[in-house]
């Protein structure tokens, strides 16, 4: 009886890729596609208005009112860095502070307008922090409002990907790669602890997507860690030594497959 009120509730689930929006929804355990659109970013503007554009075109022909909308973000929108463990923060405001400090010496400038979550890890150890822009958190938000819809969650597509494959991860160091189309991310642990993230513009290919694990994975030493891979948006499952992790059958769209992985 305590899950009843929720079999009334829609959910929906957008995916902002690189190229293109995705929606799809789910009411009752029935999972459906609803589509996507295509876009093509403006020089000129930041490239998630194309994305949230996109996904209002979307809403507006799909949308039930009072719906529930949870957005992932293609790494395209976000920025990710490693924060070291420093004894010397003992105020959430310094954590925030010092993680600005990480990513503008990552990145060359300030991220004033961006905000920034960071992983929750024990005591001593590294954290995985991650940084989107406060205007596309707050368009989303309007789009919610407009659309009469609330706004569960925004998080990288990362995040959704990570912690459904967690539990496929065996106990030691390993690399963990998300392939996005044209853009992937990739987490070093080692020791219990991160050691590095990294995103970067990354083709399509297996040959491509190869050499990027192995210059990964020299920095790592001469013991190479247990490499996963997650691919859902490529056409076909990569043909690499590497563990493939929630990969569901292929889809023409790489949006609903992206979708289908964590849905």
């Amino acid at each position: 009886m305590s899950h009843s009120s929720d079999r009334g509730v829609y959910r929906y689930s957008a995916v902002l890729g690189a190229e293109g929006a995705g929606l799809g929804s789910w009411h009752a355990n029935h999972h459906q596609w609803l589509g996507s659109r295509d876009f093509t970013c403006d020089a000129a503007q930041p490239a998630w208005e194309a994305a949230v554009d996109a996904l209002a075109t979307l809403l507006t022909e799909h949308a039930v009112r009072g719906a529930q909308l949870r957005v992932l973000l293609s790494a395209r929108y976000s920025r990710f860095c490693l924060v070291p463990w420093s004894d010397a923060i003992s105020h959430p405001r310094e954590l925030d502070a010092y993680a600005r400090a990480c990513f503008e010496n990552l990145y060359g400038q300030p991220l004033d307008d961006w905000r920034i979550v960071l992983s929750p890890e024990p005591a001593g150890a590294a954290r995985i922090a991650t940084a989107l822009p406060e205007a596309l958190l707050q368009r989303l938000q309007a789009l919610g409002r407009e659309n009469h819809l609330s706004l569960r969650s925004v998080q990288p597509y990362l995040m959704a990907a990570y912690n459904r494959c967690s539990a496929q991860l065996e106990q030691g160091d390993f690399l963990f790669v998300l392939a996005e189309p044209r853009r992937s991310v990739l987490l070093l642990a080692a020791g219990g602890a991160w050691q590095q993230v990294l995103a970067q513009g990354c083709a399509d290919s297996d040959q491509a997507l190869q050499a990027l694990i192995e210059r990964t994975c020299e920095l790592y030493g001469e013991h190479l860690p247990r490499v996963y891979l997650h691919a859902p948006g490529r056409g076909e499952v990569p043909q690499l030594a590497a563990v493939q992790l929630c990969q569901p059958a292929s889809d023409a769209d790489p949006l609903c497959a992206m979708w289908r992985a964590v849905a």
